[in-house]
């Protein structure tokens, strides 16, 4: 597939881009450059290959869950007018 200028044109119109007629040229070739490696991607025989998640099999290092920081929710909620069962009370807002 190659594009013409009115394509480019257009597609920068939908894009809302104002394009000067050399920056025109220049995507012109950029998208056509981009159509060229789909196409050749689509060239490839893929039948029997299963899909990966990614590109290389890799696993998460993670690290243990433990608390690490003390629970100071009674002190912050001490100071607030209503709290009920550890939430805040707010007045309704919304009818």
């Amino acid at each position: 597939m190659s594009l013409t200028d009115a394509d480019v044109r257009r597609i920068a119109h939908l894009a809302r881009l104002a394009v000067s007629d050399t920056e025109v040229e220049a995507a012109r070739g950029q998208l056509n450059g981009i159509f060229d490696m789909v196409e050749a991607l689509r060239a490839v025989d893929t039948t029997g290959i299963e899909p990966m998640a990614h590109a290389v099999e890799m696993g998460q290092r993670l690290r243990d869950d433990a608390v690490t920081a003390p629970d100071l929710r009674d002190k912050y909620q001490a100071a607030a007018p209503a709290v009920e069962d550890g939430l805040y009370l707010v007045p309704k807002v919304i009818e």
